[in-house]
């Protein structure tokens, strides 16, 4: 029994500001969003990038800055590769655990790094003050959260699972989740060539999320 919902239910997107982007619109041609949170990763970044290239995929990923700094090169090759980035603090910050502060001076430390208003909360755990700053700030966040969560980061999972996971819950205009690090390695390397696949059986283009 896993502790996280695959699928995000309704009620739980009306606890948060409305403002926050859970599933993107309806499209002219169905599409999905793939992102990638806690890298640049030496390892895992390359090899996502290699399966997106297999099928002309773009996606988001949303960085950590003291990964950006440690990998630089990594970092380079997913905006040369025309991918979008996006901002997920500096030290990857829990911000219910967080004095609003801090938190946002995390943030804005990572933002010297990477050049993106768009923003993803580590744990998807943000509070609503921090959240109404992000977004009266000026320029203005754009907060992503997500529609599907792979449990790639769930060492409890099989590979299978977390394939299964996206599979049974992905639809158009779906934001999905999955994670460029050492903890998902084993369920993402696994699950990431199966969800391209199905994606592309059902005309679904790949896009990466607007960038802010």
């Amino acid at each position: 029994m896993t502790n996280y919902r695959v699928k995000m239910p309704r009620w739980i997107k009306k606890l948060f500001p409305k403002e926050l982007v859970w599933k993107m619109p309806p499209d002219n041609n169905p599409s999905v969003y793939l992102t990638f949170d806690d890298g640049p990763h030496p390892t895992a970044t390359y090899y996502i990038l290699e399966q997106l290239n297999k099928y002309n995929a773009k996606a988001t990923f949303f960085c950590i800055g003291k990964n950006v700094v440690k990998y630089p090169e990594v970092f380079e090759q997913i905006i040369k590769q025309g991918h979008t980035v996006a901002n997920h603090t500096h030290n990857h910050m829990n911000g219910w655990h967080s004095d609003n502060r801090p938190y946002l001076s995390n943030i804005l430390k990572a933002a010297r790094h990477i050049n993106s208003h768009s923003f993803r909360p580590p744990y998807g755990r943000i509070k609503i003050s921090q959240a109404k700053r992000l977004q009266r700030a000026k320029p203005a966040w754009r907060i992503y959260m997500w529609d599907v969560l792979s449990g790639d980061f769930d060492v409890n999972i099989s590979p299978q699972q977390c394939l299964d996971n996206v599979l049974t819950n992905i639809e158009p205009g779906s934001i999905v989740v999955f994670h460029d690090s050492d903890k998902a390695w084993e369920r993402m390397s696994y699950a990431l060539p199966g969800v391209l696949e199905y994606c592309k059986q059902q005309n679904w283009e790949m896009k990466a999320l607007p960038q802010y």
